[in-house]
């Protein structure tokens, strides 16, 4: 070893100009990596900037921000949804929507009366007001910022219409389950996932869970509709289908939506 350590501190005294010129080499691959990277998530967000711009139907300024105001006819209801640009999970994105008509459809095949039901990344509230309407019990989550304005679009849209008062909850992906929604305490019938996957870092802490609310002996169905922007959004699928048995129920290619049922593998 002590042999071997000197001749490496003599081929380095040796030959400084390679070994700088290595170091530059490999350094500029690193950067070069790095940029690539960095670009591709700038590219990726303007992506979802320039959808979210073009969901836009009528915007309202405002002092702090700016809202905008959707409306929808589901379940025998006019909706009308609050959103905000301040960040993706306040707007409306084309999976929620397709899984909403999706539930409208196809009510016998998806009986939501007097069911549970959990919404991850619910958002503005408009899947979760959908379940609502047709007869869950609905608890509706999402991170803490979000959850003043998906309060608000839930309260304004159930209220004297819904058979159970939906309820909210914050829950970041991959955090504090067990202590925050311990099992079989918390066991819900469905949960509903709507456009989760776009291009941020947290796949890994939704499929952890996913997994945790739709678990083997747990009988719960997951039902996830999301567009497809990304290549990372292919790679999420198959492992997402890789986790769960899974069916492909309805495609949508105008929108590139597709819409999945999951159940646990036993």
């Amino acid at each position: 070893m002590e042999r071997s350590s000197k001749v490496s501190r003599l081929v380095q005294q040796e030959n400084p100009g390679k070994q700088k010129e290595a170091n530059d080499k490999t350094q500029d691959g690193k950067l070069q990596v790095k940029q690539e990277t960095t670009d591709g998530a700038l590219t990726d967000q303007n992506v979802m900037a320039g959808e979210a711009l073009d969901r836009r139907n009528i915007w309202e300024p405002s002092v702090y921000y700016a809202l905008g105001k959707e409306s929808f006819y589901f379940a025998g209801h006019d909706i009308s949804i609050r959103e905000s640009i301040d960040t993706y999970g306040a707007l409306i994105w084309p999976g929620a929507v397709a899984l909403c008509q999706f539930l409208e459809n196809n009510q016998q095949q998806v009986k939501l009366m007097d069911k549970a039901v959990l919404e991850i990344g619910a958002g503005t509230g408009l899947l979760s007001i959908v379940a609502s309407l047709f007869g869950a019990w609905v608890t509706a989550t999402d991170l803490p910022d979000i959850l003043s304005n998906l309060t608000f679009n839930l309260l304004r849209n159930t209220k004297g219409r819904s058979r159970y008062t939906p309820q909210v909850a914050a829950l970041s992906w991959g955090q504090d389950l067990e202590r925050d929604f311990p099992y079989p305490s918390y066991h819900y019938d469905y949960v509903l996932a709507a456009d989760v996957v776009y291009h941020h870092d947290c796949l890994e802490e939704l499929l952890r869970t996913m997994r945790h609310f739709c678990r083997p002996g747990s009988q719960t169905t997951l039902l996830w509709a999301n567009k497809i922007r990304f290549q990372s959004d292919l790679k999420f699928t198959e492992r997402f289908k890789s986790s769960f048995n899974t069916a492909l129920l309805t495609e949508l290619p105008q929108q590139d939506v597709r819409i999945y049922k999951a159940t646990a593998k036993e």
